[in-house]
C-alpha cells in the first residue's frame, strides 16, 4: 500500500509540472493585460514601467522558470488587479465553491441511489420509466439553461428562493459556511440543484444498471432461496456490491463538480472560485488564472488518489492484484 501511494504521489507531481507548463504557456501567450490595466492615455514610459513591474518584460521561458521557482515555495504570483497574492485570493473563495460542490454531491447521492434502485427493481413500472426519462433530461439539458429556468420559476414567478448570492455565513472551525442558517440554505438550494443535475442523472443510471446486473447473480438468488426478506436482500446483497463502482464515480465526479462549477457560480452570482476566474479572464489577470487552474488540477489529482486508495480498501481483489504485481 505504501509503495502504491508513493508511486501515485510521484505520478501526481509529474502531472502537476506538465500541467503548470501547459497552463502557463497557454495563458501567458494570449493577450496583453497591459492593454486592459493601463490607462489608454498613458505614455510609453508609463507603459514600460507597468510592463517591468508586472514582470512581462522578460522572455516567456524565463517568466516560467521564475514562476516555477516561486510556486515550489508556495508563491503563485500576485494578482495584477487586486495586488495581493493570487493564492490568498483563491483560498478566500474556495470555501464557497467547496460548500456548493459538497451540497450538490450530497443531493445527487441522497436522491440518485434510491431512485436508481427503484428504477432497477421495477424497470417496467411507470415510476421506473419516469425516473429514467428524467435522467436522460438531466444529461441533455444545458446547465446554464436549467439555471436560468430555476431562477425564472422559483425566484421570479413564485418568489420562494433568492436568485443569487450566498447569503449570510457563519464561521465553522474558522471556515465561513452558509448552510448553518436558514437564509444561507435558501441561497444554496438553487445553485446546488443546478450543479447536481448531471451527477444525479449519472448516479441514477449507474445504480440502475448495477441493480439489474446484481439481481441476476447467483448470490442474490441464493439469498432469496434462503428465505431472506426482500429488504435484506436489497440492502445487504445488492446495494453493498453495487456501491463500489458508484463510490468510485462519485469521487471522480466530485473533482469535475469543483472544476465545472464556473457556469453555476456565474449564473447565480455565487462568490466562489468559478466566479473569480471569470472575472479574472475578463481583465487578463494571469497570476489568478494560472493559480486557479493549478489548484483545481491539484484537487482533482488528490481526489483521484483518495478514490484509488478507497477502492483498494473496499475491494480486496485490487490489493491482491497489486501484491501480485
Amino acid at each position: 500500500m505504501h509503495a502504491f501511494i508513493l508511486r501515485r504521489l510521484l505520478q501526481s507531481a509529474l502531472v502537476l509540472i506538465i500541467m503548470s507548463l501547459l497552463v502557463f504557456v497557454g495563458v501567458y501567450a494570449i493577450g496583453n493585460p497591459v492593454d486592459i490595466l493601463i490607462n489608454p492615455q498613458a505614455d510609453q514610459a508609463d507603459i514600460a514601467r507597468a510592463i517591468a513591474a508586472l514582470g512581462l518584460n522578460q522572455p516567456l521561458w524565463q517568466q516560467y522558470l521564475i514562476f516555477l521557482k516561486q510556486a515550489l515555495s508556495g508563491d503563485l504570483g500576485k494578482s495584477f488587479v487586486y495586488d495581493i497574492p493570487a493564492l490568498q485570493l483563491i483560498l478566500e473563495r474556495m470555501p464557497a465553491t467547496l460548500e456548493l460542490a459538497l451540497a450538490a454531491t450530497s443531493m445527487a447521492v441522497l436522491l440518485g441511489i434510491p431512485l436508481g434502485l427503484w428504477a432497477g427493481l421495477a424497470p417496467d413500472s411507470w415510476p421506473g420509466k419516469l425516473i429514467m426519462t428524467g435522467s436522460i433530461l438531466g444529461f441533455s439539458l444545458p446547465t446554464f439553461w436549467v439555471g436560468l429556468m430555476l431562477i425564472m420559476l422559483f425566484a421570479v414567478e413564485l418568489g420562494w428562493l433568492p436568485s443569487g448570492g450566498r447569503g449570510p455565513t457563519t464561521d465553522l472551525l474558522g471556515v465561513p459556511v452558509s448552510f448553518l442558517s436558514w437564509e444561507g440554505i435558501r441561497h444554496l438550494i438553487l445553485p446546488a440543484t443546478n450543479l447536481a443535475l448531471f451527477q444525479l442523472s449519472l448516479i441514477i443510471r449507474l445504480t440502475r444498471a448495477g441493480t439489474r446486473e446484481a439481481l441476476l447473480q447467483d448470490y442474490v438468488k441464493f439469498a432469496r432461496a434462503k428465505g431472506l426478506s426482500n429488504a435484506r436482500v436489497i440492502g445487504v446483497h445488492v446495494l453493498k456490491n453495487i456501491l463500489i463502482p458508484i463510490i468510485t464515480v462519485i469521487g471522480l465526479e466530485f473533482g469535475s463538480v469543483i472544476a465545472f462549477a464556473i457556469v453555476t457560480e456565474s449564473i447565480f452570482a455565487w462568490p466562489g472560485m468559478g466566479k473569480l476566474i471569470i472575472d479574472s479572464i475578463n481583465v487578463l489577470d494571469r497570476p489568478v488564472i494560472v493559480a486557479y487552474l493549478l489548484i483545481v488540477v491539484t484537487l482533482v489529482v488528490l481526489i483521484n488518489l483518495a478514490v484509488d486508495i478507497a477502492y483498494s480498501l473496499l475491494d480486496p481483489r485490487v490489493r491482491i492484484v497489486a501484491a501480485t504485481a
